[in-house]
């Protein structure tokens, strides 16, 4: 028995609609939105972009930045956080039969992300990249802001990296990555 897969296959988990909602508050930079673009494919989990956008993406521009993924993506666009977090919660009700959460990321949180249970359909929130969050909205709902811990000297993570560690801590935490199997690798 061979100790890889074959060339064609890659370890796939359970598909389940809608794991976690990744929420992007005015997003500058459009690299680190394509990853996460990607990484929401990965995993099933919608992408929401709240507005202003540091760039476009429109047909054409995802088109030249070669994002063959993107028509895989559940992605919105909200002109602002209120409206993203109620359609976050009403698709929670749908697809998980509650409310969801919502988690605010921010390296000045005191809370560990390791030390908070994420359920699934939680809104897992982001600031933009080059101040993150607002500080009153930290500041006003302080419990529910976490951050995710360094042992470095460096001032924080990168985004795209942020939301692939909270994304795939919230499906360990919901035993999404258990029972994996084989499956077809895709061409994207």
């Amino acid at each position: 028995m061979s100790e890889l897969l074959l060339p064609n296959q890659r370890l796939r988990a359970m598909p389940i609609a809608r794991p976690a909602h990744v929420i992007l508050v005015q997003p500058e930079i459009p690299p680190n939105t394509g990853n996460i673009a990607r990484l929401c494919a990965a995993t099933g989990c919608a992408l929401h972009l709240v507005k202003p956008l540091g760039f476009r993406i429109d047909e054409h521009a995802v088109r030249r930045a070669g994002l063959d993924y993107w028509p895989l993506v559940e992605l919105y666009v909200h002109d602002d956080l209120d409206t993203a977090e109620s359609m976050v919660a009403a698709l929670g009700l749908t697809d998980h039969g509650r409310h969801s959460q919502s988690w605010l990321f921010s390296g000045r949180a005191q809370r560990n992300v390791y030390d908070v249970h994420m359920r699934l359909g939680d809104a897992l929130i982001f600031g933009k990249e080059s101040v993150g969050l607002d500080e009153t909205l930290l500041l006003a709902r302080a419990s529910n802001a976490v951050a995710i811990p360094t042992c470095g000297p460096v001032r924080s993570l990168n985004l795209s990296n942020s939301v692939a560690i909270a994304v795939y801590e919230s499906l360990r935490q919901n035993a999404l990555m258990t029972n994996c199997a084989p499956g077809a690798a895709h061409p994207s």
